[in-house]
């Protein structure tokens, strides 16, 4: 049997799905703890990823390079012939990915989830599709490894952020303004797509309750001009309230990660900060638009880590029949602020 030197681990994407396959990394260093595991990533999410012990090298695509075919396929078979992996770890098994493994065909062991098109290139194939959090998924790529291995999985996925870039961030904000004597809540206000996102009077609503209850300063964070101008349109019908805070932004994911190690609680649409603040053990509360299962996009939630989707509220939230804005609507104010405000009492209010 072949001892596990070298593993790759391929996870393109978004920052949440990075974040939460991170725990991929994590179980294979407590299974393999001599090997060197390395992480395949978009290079815009890959600083998330600095300093953290269980990933030993970030190897990293820029948008051109995906964009283009034939620079995208020298880089990947240069990667793998350099690389002599004893394992490849494929989590998405799309087109691109399947490369990887196309190119390292001796490597004994090349895992990809099952799907009708990669039989040749995976020669594990483990069924994912079974109705689990998107971590339980992941992990179950390990399981061709069971036969000839103790397995060590760990859910856990985290970051990590340096004192010092903490301390420099936070000198950041005390300068936009943030009394660090108050307590400090980051909020998505916005999302990527406009139709995840909670009813904007609504959440206005909820910002003000914060504010008011817990004498809270709320840095709204966004991505992107158009993100940006709807942030800025809350805090304009929010009368430029002095506890709002738009200008303290983010440059890059590692920023987001410091201005998030210095928060008190995140609050907002699902997305990456929720699963970055997570990670960073930031206590949040996240609201879950209709399409987007809190089951499986909120893995090991406590009482640190929790959220709210429709069919929480009502059952009727599951009909077919309903449109995807009358699902929404069943998260109402009254029925948020229910479950929120025990949270923030918990985790703020004594700051």
């Amino acid at each position: 049997m072949r001892k596990i030197s070298k593993v790759i681990v391929i996870r393109f994407r978004r920052i949440g799905d990075s974040v939460l396959s991170s725990s991929l990394c994590s179980s294979l260093r407590k299974t393999f703890p001599e090997a060197t595991i390395d992480y395949v990533l978009n290079e815009e999410i890959a600083p998330l990823f600095e300093h953290h012990p269980d990933i030993d090298r970030l190897i990293t695509f820029k948008k051109e390079e995906m964009k283009d075919w034939r620079t995208y396929l020298k880089k990947v078979r240069r990667i793998m012939h350099s690389g002599n992996y004893d394992l490849i770890v494929d989590t998405r098994a799309t087109i691109k990915t399947l490369w990887f493994s196309f190119f390292s065909l001796s490597t004994p062991y090349r895992i990809g989830k099952k799907k009708a098109y990669n039989r040749f290139f995976h020669n594990y194939r483990p069924d994912t599709k079974i109705d689990d959090d998107e971590i339980g998924q992941t992990l179950r790529l390990l399981s061709p490894l069971e036969k000839n291995f103790e397995v060590q999985y760990d859910r856990t996925f985290k970051l990590y952020v340096t004192p010092e870039e903490k301390e420099s961030f936070r000198q950041r904000m005390e300068i936009g303004g943030i009394d660090f004597s108050k307590p400090v809540v980051v909020c998505a206000v916005t999302t990527r797509l406009t139709c995840k996102m909670w009813n904007k009077e609504r959440m206005i609503q909820i910002l003000f309750r914060i504010i008011e209850k817990y004498d809270a300063q709320l840095i709204f964070n966004f991505s992107g001009e158009e993100e940006e101008t709807i942030a800025r349109r809350i805090q304009e019908k929010m009368d430029y309230h002095l506890r709002i805070f738009t200008h303290i932004k983010v440059n890059g994911v590692r920023k987001l990660a410091a201005l998030l190690s210095n928060a008190d609680f995140f609050f907002g649409n699902e997305g990456g900060p929720r699963h970055i603040s997570q990670a960073l053990d930031i206590p949040s509360y996240a609201i879950y638009p209709p399409d987007i299962s809190k089951k499986k996009w909120l893995p090991n939630a406590n009482e640190r880590f929790q959220g709210l989707e429709p069919k929480d509220i009502s059952e009727k939230a599951e009909d077919k029949r309903l449109s995807y804005a009358e699902k929404f609507d069943f998260i109402s104010v009254a029925e948020l602020w229910k479950r929120l405000d025990p949270m923030l009492y918990k985790y703020i209010w004594t700051k």
